[in-house]
């Protein structure tokens, strides 16, 4: 099942995903039972979350509603870097496969819901597009082995992890300051249950930038699969219900290009995988 966070009439609230030949329209189990969606995986209730939505009727449509990231109380969002094995081959640097994974953190202030704008800041004119699969945790842990990992995911979502690209490098050895600039990157459109998960080792997933492909590849050629990544990232740090865990994205950047085609005023992109859905955003210029 699907369930998505979003705003009506300024109230935020929750709901599962109705869809149809009419449409997109949610539930509003927030109205009925409070809390949020977090909450639920916290619990490790989404069972008895799944057996309440399938009892209540549509609340709202798509039109009226804005999309929220689907976890907005989460801890920690946690970013692996260069891990399709074609995006390492992408530098064109000689060196040997990684032994471990590239990890940031990025924060929400960071991020924006499905259908918004992603913001392209004053600062630089080098915002690019990442499409890539997020791991949302259900069951916490530390040092979780990887023989048990993918049962601590209560989901997955999707990201446009949207990048400064010359602000990843104005420091030597991280890339935080690219990563989080404000309204820069995309969450959602809502969370698909890991019950709807055949098989975490071949998801496809793709990028299009105002309709033409730009990213396409499949986790199964993923250098670190998602049950390593979770197994390796509880090493060192408590994982916690709703945290999310982005696992990287294919070869095709704007960067990657000669010359780089950065994204600007207009674009649209649209990043589809897992048969999660689509996540889709527009980009505007930063007000100020």
């Amino acid at each position: 099942m699907k369930f998505a966070t979003y705003k009506i009439n300024e109230r935020v609230t929750y709901g599962s995903v109705m869809e149809s030949a009419n449409g997109i329209g949610f539930t509003d189990i927030g109205a009925i039972h409070g809390n949020n969606l977090r909450k639920w995986i916290e619990l490790d209730a989404l069972d008895r979350l799944q057996e309440i939505a399938k009892d209540l009727p549509m609340a709202y449509t798509e039109k009226e509603i804005e999309y929220l990231p689907p976890i907005i109380t989460g801890q920690k969002i946690v970013c692996i870097g260069v891990n399709y094995a074609k995006r390492n081959a992408e530098y064109k640097d000689n060196s040997a496969l990684p032994k471990y994974p590239s990890v940031f953190l990025r924060y929400l202030d960071s991020f924006v819901g499905h259908g918004q704008n992603m913001v392209r800041p004053p600062e630089s004119p080098q915002l690019d597009y990442e499409g890539e699969i997020v791991i949302i945790i259900g069951k916490g842990g530390r040092r979780i082995p990887k023989e048990t990992a993918l049962d601590h995911i209560a989901g997955l979502t999707l990201m446009n992890e949207g990048t400064i690209r010359d602000w990843v490098r104005h420091a030597k050895f991280n890339v935080t300051q690219g990563k989080n600039f404000d309204r820069t990157g995309v969450i959602g459109p809502w969370m698909m249950t890991a019950d709807e998960v055949e098989d975490y080792t071949n998801l496809p997933i793709q990028t299009k930038v105002n309709g033409e492909i730009r990213q396409k590849d499949n986790t199964s050629n993923l250098m670190f699969p998602f049950d390593y990544i979770v197994s390796y990232v509880s090493t060192f740090m408590t994982l916690k219900p709703g945290d999310m865990i982005s696992t990287g994205t294919p070869n095709g950047a704007g960067a990657r290009f000669d010359p780089p085609i950065y994204l600007k005023p207009g674009d649209i992109v649209e990043v589809t995988a897992a048969g999660i859905g689509v996540l889709k955003n527009g980009v505007e210029d930063e007000k100020i």
